[in-house]
Order: C-alpha cells, then structure tokens, then sequence
C-alpha cells in the first residue's frame, strides 16, 4: 500500500476570545500572525498544513472539527495564542479524534516591563498583556481534555528563537510520519514460524489494529516460481549490482553468485507485486529442492532490500520486521539484532544475527562470505558480514505482552569498535550506560522476543512520541 496516495497532513488551529477583539485594537490580527508563523514552519518540514486560523466562538469550534474530520489530518496541533475558553477547543478535538499538541509559545522571551508600564493607557497595556498571555488557558484545556479522556501533549517555550521548543515540534512530526507510514504499510509474511521459537509467535489482527497496515501471506512456492522466470540478463544485472554496494570474498564461487543474484530479481519482482514495505520470512525448505534452492539463496537480495526501505527480518520474526520498519522510517536504518556473546572484560554486549543486513547503517562496505552451514538452518550459501557504524545506536524491540498489548522497548547506547566474530554474519560491539550486566537484566525483565532492532543515532525521545500517538507504551531502559 502507498503511502504516498494519502499524504501526511498536519491539523493546526489558534484560539482567541471573540470579545477581546473589539476592545484591544490589533490583537486578533497580531494573533493570526503568531498562527501563521507556526504555519511556515511547519511547511518547512515538507508537510500539508491544514490552517483554520483562530477559533474564537463555540460555533466555529465544531465547524473547525468537522473540517479536519473532512481534510483526513493525521495530528493537530492547538497554538495557545491567548485566554481562550475551553468550550472553543472541545467541539474541535472531539470531532477530529486524532492526536492533539498544545503550544503555548510566547511570541518572545519576556514582556518589556519598562517599556510596557510606561504606556500609560490600561487598555493598551492589556491587550498587550493579552499578546503574552499563552500560558493562562492551559490549565482549563488540560482539565477539560482529562475529563474528556482525550491524550494531549504539550511543547511549551517561544515562538522564536528557541530550538528545545521547536526541536520537540520537529519531533512530533517525524513521530507522526513515522505512525503515517505503518498504518500504509503492506507486511509479507513469507513461509512459516522456526518451530519451537515460541517467543516469536506473533498475532497479527494485534498488529493491524495498533500499528495500522495490512499484512500480505505470501507462498515460498510463488518466490519459487517467479524465480524460475528470470533471464540471464537480469541475472548479469544483479551480479553487477553485488560487484558495487558488497566487499564480495575470493572464496565466493560464482554458482553461488549468480544462485544469489537470481533470488534477488525475484524478491524485487515479489516485493513489486505485492507494494510490500517490509517483510518477515523464514522456511525450512526441506522436501522441495526448488524451495531449499530458493530459501538458502536470499541474504544478499534481502540485504539490499533492507537497504532501500523494505527492510526484512529473519525467521519469521513479524514483530521485529515491525521495528525494523519504525527504525527505518524515522531515518536511521533497522537491523535485525540478538545477543551473540557477553564481554564483561570490555563491558560490552556483542549483538548480531544471521540473514540481511542494512547496508545503509553498516561500518564499511558489507562483505558477503560463503557458509557451508547456515548454523540450526537447512542449506549453505552466501551470507554477510557487517558492523553498525561505531557512534550512538538505539535498539527497539516491538513487545507483544502478556496482557494482550503491543510496547515498544527501547535503550540508547554505543556501536564501539574492537574484535567481532568472523563468521559470515552482523555483529557489533554496544557499550551502555547502565553497564552490559545491567542492561542485559533490564531489557529482559519486559519479556521481549530475543531479537530487536538497531539503528544509527540516539532516537528514544521520537520513539516515545510515536508509541503516545499509536497509544503504545515505551519503557526506556538507558
């Protein structure tokens, strides 16, 4: 599904006080200036803005909810300008049901008191006061939206010149990109569970009603057939391919080269068909040497996949391909991850996984190293060796709990450098704040699946942000 036919648009309303507006001169004019500066910089971060200026009567409050019901926003935000009642917010949220941020910006840093008391005209001074006054209907917003139970969030700060303010702006519209694109997104489900993994069971009609999207079940015998079609041609096109994005070793024989090449037309051709965002694939392949043929051929097309925004998780793991997509739609790749082996002598915890990595993310050029085994897995075949760029990471972990609720678990750390394991798979080596003992225990008190992913950068803050508008917890653990 794309989600570009149903563009990312962005609710915003001001409020004032109808009977302000004929006692101070210039105030409602001054006011929608204020809007339309919050406007321009939302367009800045390439987004539809919908501007319903200042709602300042009871009446235009539910003709302002009806609007962005009919204009399909995906999140508003309510600029305080001044005292406002709550009767002209309620009509607008509760009709609109999306996820509202209040801003109580002041237009500058502080009042000119000086300045200001030596107008010697109280009307005057009011109405200027009455420019300043963002903060005061807060309150009587916040306790009408809890008796309401409507979520709200807050950024509170100036309207210019100040970065922590509209840095949390900024987020908030990342956040709601990122919740824009999974509820578009198409999930290929592709095979079958590892038998016995039970962590990794996954409920699907959970998923479609939290995080959005449809999920798409996919034959391995369909990847089977369509890669039987492919030509030589597209073959040498591949292959060319692998010869500039991989760090191919001289041991790689060229069967396996041109095996992998054409697996990976076929998953582009498969991923074509059905519009897929992401996808979740594991299969045995025993019984049918086609499928074995096929399902010991993918790393390196799913690696590239990974690497061009439709990334792909191993054995079947649907939540983790879930938080690969997340990571990746916020900018910062996502891939697959799970403990390898504890370093207590460099307090680090070496993590990684067989399969696709993301290139995108990776420390140097990837390489590709022949496998006799793929270890617990039928078949042999080419596979790839990566570390995360060193620098901060964050790790997601997409949490099905035991009350029947997704939570995303997130920790902040370190992609360092130092000794990995040569063994043809992604592995890196991540300090933490809390210490590798600490960290290992308190990621796995919340019961997580024992993969995550992992992306570049330190992005807790916007995942909070997304996990509030999907109505997802986030427990944070450094």
């Amino acid at each position: 599904m794309n989600e570009n036919k149903f563009p990312l648009k962005i609710g915003l309303f001001g409020i004032g006080l109808e009977a302000y507006w004929e006692q101070f001169e210039g105030l409602r004019d001054r006011l929608q200036g204020y809007v339309g500066v919050v406007e321009e910089r939302l367009k800045s971060y390439d987004i539809e803005v919908v501007n319903l200026g200042l709602i300042d009567t009871p009446d235009k409050a539910f003709e302002a909810g009806h609007r962005f019901r009919q204009e399909d926003v995906d999140l508003i935000f309510l600029y305080v300008t001044t005292y406002a009642l709550s009767s002209t917010v309620l009509p607008v949220v509760r009709r609109a049901k999306v996820p509202v941020i209040v801003l109580n910006l002041s237009p500058e840093s502080s009042i000119n008191y000086e300045w200001f008391n030596q107008l010697n005209d109280r009307t005057r001074m009011t109405g200027e006061w009455l420019a300043y006054c963002s903060a005061c209907p807060v309150p009587e917003i916040a306790s009408v939206f809890n008796h309401s139970d409507i979520p709200f969030y807050q950024v509170t700060g100036m309207l210019h010149d100040d970065p922590p303010a509209w840095n949390e702006i900024e987020e908030w519209i990342r956040a709601a990109r990122v919740a824009h694109v999974m509820q578009h997104n198409t999930l290929g489900v592709m095979g079958n569970y590892y038998s016995g993994m039970l962590d990794i069971y996954s409920n699907l009609t959970l998923h479609c009603a939290v995080l959005g999207g449809h999920v798409e079940v996919i034959e391995v015998d369909e990847l089977s057939h369509i890669r039987q079609q492919i030509t030589e041609q597209q073959i040498a096109a591949k292959l060319k391919s692998f010869e500039e994005i991989f760090d191919i070793q001289p041991d790689c024989s060229a069967v396996e080269l041109e095996r992998a090449a054409r697996t990976a037309v076929a998953l582009d051709e498969l991923v074509q068909k059905y519009q897929l965002g992401s996808m979740a694939y594991y299969h045995k392949g025993t019984g049918n040497p086609q499928n074995e043929d096929t399902m010991s051929s993918v790393i390196l097309g799913n690696s590239l996949l990974t690497a061009t925004g439709v990334p792909v998780a191993g054995e079947y793991e649907i939540k983790n391909a879930q938080a690969m997509k997340i990571l990746d739609s916020f900018g910062v790749g996502g891939s697959f991850t799970e403990y390898y082996a504890m370093d207590f002598k460099d307090d680090v915890v070496l993590m990684g996984h067989d399969g696709p990595g993301h290139l995108a993310i990776a420390e140097g050029k990837i390489k590709v190293k022949p496998l006799q085994v793929y270890h617990g897995k039928v078949g042999k075949g080419l596979s790839v060796e990566m570390s995360v760029k060193h620098g901060p990471v964050t790790l997601l972990s997409v949490v099905e709990t035991a009350g029947g609720k997704l939570l995303f678990l997130v920790a902040e750390a370190e992609s360092v450098p130092g000794p990995i394991l040569e063994i043809g798979n992604t592995n890196s080596r991540y300090r933490f704040s809390i210490g590798a003992r600490k960290f290992v225990e308190q990621w796995n008190a919340q019961g997580p699946a024992h993969h995550c992913a992992v992306g570049i950068g330190h992005i807790a803050s916007r995942i909070k942000k997304l996990g509030n508008l999907l109505g997802i917890e986030t427990v944070q653990v450094c």
